[in-house]
């Protein structure tokens, strides 16, 4: 899980997967954080992004550097705790110009059920569970 955050942070830029009824739609995102012991990312509650994950958890994320990419399979589930948000913001506190973890806006989700798959050109993928 830690090589799958550094990773996530040292792209800066990645890409979420999730899905409208059965339309797939993807964007980029920027923050990975680790949080008691769990891969977190942040949102805002008036996204779409919001509302697909609340009916279908499942998601994809994708990012790129240097001839080595990675794919995570999982589920992002919201932990509406004040703390996780605080800890993110922390983080990450640019994001504190248009979050604030009391807003009722912003909305931080954790991986669960993940397959990270680092892959190269030419190389057998290396395959993280977590």
């Amino acid at each position: 899980m830690d090589r799958v955050c550094e990773f996530l942070k040292e792209v800066g830029c990645y890409y979420l997967a999730t899905l409208e009824g059965d339309q797939p739609r993807v964007r980029p995102f920027g923050t990975a954080h680790i949080f008691e012991g769990k891969l977190y990312i942040q949102s805002g509650k008036a996204k779409n992004v919001s509302k697909q994950l609340a009916i279908n958890p499942k998601a994809e994320i994708c990012a790129y550097k240097d001839g080595l990419w990675l794919r995570l399979a999982c589920e992002l589930i919201e932990d509406d705790r004040a703390v996780a948000r605080k800890s993110m913001l922390d983080a990450y506190p640019n994001l504190r110009n248009i979050y604030d973890e009391n807003d009722g806006n912003c909305q931080v989700f954790y991986v669960r059920n993940a397959v990270a798959s680092f892959y190269s050109f030419g190389q057998e993928p290396e395959i993280i569970k977590f």
